[in-house]
């Protein structure tokens, strides 16, 4: 460009180059605080460097930032700023304008941390419906921590007080460092492969974002959800929360706390012990109060009644019920034997010899077979003539038709 500007002209220009740039006007930027100054106003100055630069930068009261996070920085802080670059025409300088201030290497976890939520939840694996019931009266807990660390101390004091018949299951591995993940995640795997664990804890301490880091994993994520058995989780503080809280089954807010998720209170099982042994002492008490009332009602009953005079009504009964029995017997045997007799009469006279005893003959061929038509027999065929006293054997001479009569 030709001509001559004034320096408001050119810092103007130069601001709003600035607010144009889509990089500029949203960026993360990570130093140390140096000059760091509070105005009455309530804004916060400080400059942010490194090895090489400096960066002056401003927090505007009302710009984002908390005023717990305002309030505790100081000079010699590592933290990480977001915020907008633009000039501060006074000064013709650039200035980065913050909204949002955290530790640093914060914002780079965050962003991995809020990616992978995103991405298991969109599975369903955030879900309550997924989650599995915690086993009432576990006997074998498995516990994946540092052997070292206090919260695996933690946790066997408080199984100890509160259910101390359990048994504690170490599977002892890093809690934070490159290396921990995979050991998690072997720690839980090898767990599940006993059999007989009825629960395992995954538990740390506290610590910064950095420390607890392990447990914002994928693989350790998905550890937790293959699990065969119900997984709780004591990771860090109350206010602590990572992937792996969101994928358990049952979160607690620390070691401890996970402890005595998993166990029942053996002071409070005896006092409901014994209260149910109450109540059952009373129910039974009760029971046979009512029984012995029925009984002494039945007794009651029974003394107006006599039961000799019953089975003597009963038995009169019965002998004039066999009486009736007997003689209705009597009768159809009777009956029974007229009816005999009479078929026996009417058989003896269908029978073929009651009419040979009054002259007439039965005659057979030489098969056996009675002959009842002339027509069955042939002029010299051998017959059979069975008479009332004996039978003739004879010869058919000659064989003569006759119409029935």
């Amino acid at each position: 460009m030709d001509g001559v500007f004034s320096v408001g002209e050119v810092v103007r220009y130069l601001g709003d180059i600035l607010a144009e740039d889509l990089v500029l006007s949203g960026l993360w930027v990570q130093g140390e605080i140096s000059n760091l100054s509070h105005s009455t106003a309530g804004h916060t100055y400080f400059t942010l460097k490194d090895e090489e630069c400096q960066l002056r930068s401003v927090i505007f009261r009302g710009s984002g930032a908390t005023k717990a996070a305002v309030k505790q920085l100081k000079n010699g802080d590592q933290i990480l700023t977001h915020g907008r670059l633009g000039v501060y025409e006074v000064q013709g300088s650039v200035q980065l304008y913050v909204d949002h201030i955290q530790a640093a290497g914060v914002g780079i976890l965050h962003q991995r941390f809020e990616e992978l939520c995103a991405k298991l939840r969109a599975e369903g694996l955030f879900e309550d419906e997924r989650k599995r019931p915690l086993p009432a009266l576990p006997l074998r807990i498995g516990v994946v921590t540092s052997a070292q660390a206090a919260a695996f101390q933690d946790i066997c004091r408080v199984l100890a007080t509160r259910f101390p018949a359990v048994e504690v299951v170490l599977a002892a591995t890093l809690v934070q460092g490159v290396e921990a993940p995979s050991q998690i995640v072997a720690a839980i795997e090898h767990l599940g492969t006993l059999g007989d664990i009825d629960v395992i804890i995954v538990a740390r301490g506290g610590g910064s974002i950095e420390d607890l880091w392990a447990f914002n994993e994928e693989e350790v994520a998905r550890a937790i959800i293959a699990s065969p058995v119900p997984v709780v989780t004591g990771v860090g503080h109350e206010t602590d929360f990572t992937v792996a809280d969101f994928v358990s089954d049952f979160r607690a807010p620390t070691p401890s706390a996970a402890a005595m998720a998993v166990v029942p209170d053996r002071e409070v099982l005896l006092a409901q012990i014994a209260s149910l042994r109450e109540d059952l002492a009373l129910s039974m008490t009760d029971q046979l109060a009512e029984w012995r009332y029925m009984l002494d009602s039945a007794q009651r009953e029974l003394s107006q009644r006599s039961p000799s005079r019953k089975i003597l009504q009963w038995r009169q009964l019965i002998d004039d019920q066999l009486a009736v029995l007997t003689e209705r017997l009597a009768h159809d045997l009777e009956l029974k034997r007229e009816r005999l007799q009479s078929r026996q009469t009417e058989l003896e006279l269908l029978h073929p010899m009651h009419s040979l005893n009054r002259g007439y003959a039965l005659i057979t061929d030489a098969n056996g077979s009675i002959v009842r038509d002339v027509a069955w027999l042939h002029t010299g065929e051998r017959i059979q003539v069975q008479m009332r006293d004996g039978s003739a054997d004879a010869t058919v001479n000659k064989v003569t038709s006759s119409p029935p009569r």
